[in-house]
C-alpha cells in the first residue's frame, strides 16, 4: 500500500497519521524517540506492509509483470493501489472523499513539527502542495507517479516498464484489488494495533 492507503487505514488522529506515514521514511530516525501514539502507527503500517506483501492474491498479481521489471511490481502495485482505492472510494469506504482528503491535507501541513524525518517533512509538503491524493484519481496521473518513483532508482534498472505492465494487467489487478482491500481493512481491524487502551 501506497500514502493514501496507509493513511486510510490510521485513526485519524495526528499521531496515528505521523505513525502509519513514517514507515516510508524511517531512514535515520531512532524509534526510541517516538511518542507511544507514533510508534504503534508505525507498527500498523508495518503490518499492513507485511499483510500485503505476503497475500497469496498480490503474490498472484506480481507474477503477472515482465521478469525484466518484476523486482519492482511490489512498488508499482502500491502506488497504483492508491488510484483504485480512490476510484473505487464509495464501494469500499463509508467516509465523504473530499473531507477525508481535506482532513489528510489539513493534518499534514498543521504537524509538519511532529514528524521525525527532514524527508517526510518535505514529501509530506509536496503532498499537500501538489495535492497528490485529488491527483491519483486520474490513472494517468498515478502512472505519472510511477514514473517518478522510477527515476529515484539510484542504478540501472526497467523499473519504468512497469507503467505497460499496469496498463496490460488492469483489468486482473483492479479486479484482484477489489477482493484483497476488504480483507487488509479486516486484517487491520482484528490485529487492534491501534485500539484504544
Amino acid at each position: 500500500m501506497n500514502y493514501f492507503a496507509h493513511l486510510c487505514l490510521a485513526k485519524q488522529t495526528p499521531e496515528s497519521l505521523i505513525g502509519n506515514l513514517l514507515g516510508d521514511f524511517m531512514r535515520g530516525v531512532d524509534r526510541r524517540t517516538l511518542s507511544p501514539a507514533i510508534s504503534r502507527g508505525l507498527e500498523n503500517h508495518r503490518q499492513v506492509d507485511r499483510f500485503t506483501d505476503t497475500h497469496p492474491l498480490i503474490q498472484e498479481l506480481k507474477q503477472l509483470f515482465d521478469p525484466t521489471c518484476k523486482r519492482f511490481a511490489g512498488i508499482a502495485l502500491d502506488i497504483y493501489f492508491d488510484h483504485l482505492l480512490i476510484k473505487h472510494w464509495e464501494r469500499l469506504d463509508c467516509r465523504n472523499l473530499n473531507q477525508v482528503n481535506e482532513h489528510f491535507y489539513q493534518t499534514l501541513a498543521t504537524h509538519l513539527h511532529m514528524m521525525p524525518s527532514e524527508r517526510m517533512q518535505m514529501v509530506s509538503s509536496k503532498i499537500v502542495s501538489g495535492r497528490w491524493f485529488d491527483a491519483y484519481a486520474n490513472q494517468h496521473s498515478t502512472l505519472e507517479a510511477v514514473r517518478r518513483a522510477a527515476t529515484r532508482i539510484r542504478f540501472a534498472n526497467s523499473f519504468d516498464r512497469a507503467c505497460s505492465e499496469l496498463l496490460k494487467n488492469e483489468n486482473e489487478i483492479e479486479s484482484t484489488f477489489l477482493r484483497f482491500y476488504p480483507l487488509l481493512v479486516a486484517h487491520v481491524r482484528d490485529q487492534r494495533i491501534e485500539a484504544d487502551n
